[in-house]
C-alpha cells in the first residue's frame, strides 16, 4: 500500500538538536538580561556614589564621541559603561521580541507581549537616561530613571522563571499547583520592597543622606527611608516562613523566599553599616544598591513562578493518507 507524501513527510523524523534551539537560547537570553539589568542598577548607583552623573557632558555621545580616551578616567568610565550596559540590553531586548514573535507557537503565549513591554520599558529608560543628563541631574529624573530599572529587573526575572518552571503534567497539574494563599504574598513582598527602593533613591539623588550625616539637614528622606525598611523586611520574611507550608514539589518557589529572606538580612546590615560609616566608603554603598536590585530580582522570580504559566498553546494538526 503507497503510502501519501504528506504522510511521509509528517512521519519522518527532525532533529532535535536543529529544532529545538530556540527552546535553548530564549532562556539563556532572559538569564543573561537579568545580570545585565541588575548590573546596570547597581552601575548606576555606582555612577550617583562617585559623583560621575555628568562626567560624560552630553548625551548619546561621550564628548562628542564614542570612545572619549583623552578624557578617561574613573568618572567617564563608570558613566559611559552604564550606556553602553543600556545599549546592550535594548539590543538584547529587540532580540529576545524578534525571537519570541518569529517562535511564539514554541513558547507560552504571554513571552511576545512581556517581551514587547520590555523593550518599550527599555526605550523609556533611555530617554529618561538622557533627560537625567540635559537635567543636569533633577531629582524627579533620576528617581523616574530607578524606578524603570526596577521595573526592568523584575519583570525580566519573572519572564525567567516562568520559561524554565517545569510544566506539570495534566494528571498532575492541580496537586502541583501553587495554592491560593499564596500568590499574593510575593506581590505584597515586591511591593513594599519597590517602595522602599523608590524611597532610597529619591533619598539618594537629593543627596539627602550626605546632608543629613554632615550637616543635620534634609533627615526627613532618610528617616522614610528607615521606616520603610521594617514593613519591608517583616514582608519577605514572612514570605520566607509561609513557602515552608508549600505541598511538596514547589522546592523552586521556597528556595527563592529563602534567597530574598537572606538578602533582607544582608541589605539591613549594609545600610546600617553605611550609616555607621558615614557614607564615607562608596564600596558599602554600592553594594547596598546591588543588594537592593538582587532581591528585586528574586520577588519578580516569584512573581513569575506564581502567576506565568509555562503552557505552550497548542495546536491540532490532522494528516490525510
Amino acid at each position: 500500500m503507497a503510502v501519501a507524501p504528506s504522510a511521509q513527510i509528517l512521519s519522518r523524523p527532525r532533529s532535535s538538536e536543529g529544532a529545538n534551539w530556540p527552546l535553548r537560547l530564549v532562556p539563556l537570553l532572559t538569564a543573561h538580561l537579568v545580570v545585565a539589568l541588575v548590573a546596570l542598577v547597581a552601575i548606576g548607583g555606582a555612577t550617583r556614589v562617585m559623583e560621575a552623573g555628568l562626567a560624560c557632558p552630553d548625551w548619546p555621545l561621550c564628548y562628542g564621541v564614542l570612545w572619549p580616551g583623552r578624557q578617561w578616567n574613573l568618572q567617564v568610565f563608570l558613566e559611559w559603561f552604564h550606556r553602553l550596559d543600556a545599549f546592550l540590553v535594548g539590543v538584547a531586548l529587540l532580540l529576545l521580541f524578534a525571537l519570541s514573535l518569529r517562535f511564539r507557537t514554541r513558547f507560552p503565549g504571554w513571552l511576545p507581549w512581556t517581551s514587547g513591554l520590555a523593550l518599550a520599558l527599555v526605550a523609556v529608560q533611555g530617554g529618561l537616561g538622557a533627560l537625567t543628563v540635559l537635567s543636569q541631574l533633577a531629582a524627579p529624573t533620576v528617581t523616574l530613571h530607578l524606578a524603570t530599572a526596577l521595573t526592568l529587573v523584575l519583570l525580566m526575572s519573572a519572564m525567567h522563571q516562568g520559561l524554565e518552571r517545569p510544566a506539570p503534567q495534566a494528571a498532575a497539574a492541580a496537586s502541583r499547583s501553587l495554592p491560593s494563599w499564596w500568590s499574593p504574598l510575593p506581590v505584597l513582598a515586591a511591593t513594599l520592597v519597590a517602595a522602599q527602593c523608590l524611597l532610597g533613591g529619591a533619598m539618594a539623588s537629593r543627596w539627602a543622606a550626605d546632608l543629613c550625616v554632615q550637616a543635620g539637614e534634609g533627615c526627613r528622606w532618610l528617616f522614610l527611608h528607615r521606616q520603610g525598611a521594617y514593613p519591608a523586611a517583616v514582608a519577605v520574611l514572612l514570605l520566607a516562613a509561609a513557602s515552608l507550608a508549600l505541598p511538596a514539589g514547589h522546592g523552586r518557589p521556597r528556595g527563592l523566599a529563602f534567597v530574598a529572606a537572606g538578602l533582607v538580612v544582608l541589605q539591613v546590615v549594609l545600610g546600617v553599616l553605611t550609616l555607621r560609616l558615614q557614607l564615607a566608603v562608596p564600596a558599602v554603598t554600592v553594594a547596598h544598591q546591588l543588594t537592593a536590585a538582587l532581591l528585586v530580582g528574586v520577588l519578580g522570580g516569584l512573581w513569575g513562578l506564581s502567576f506565568l504559566s509555562p503552557s505552550v498553546p497548542t495546536r491540532l494538526e490532522v494528516a490525510h493518507g
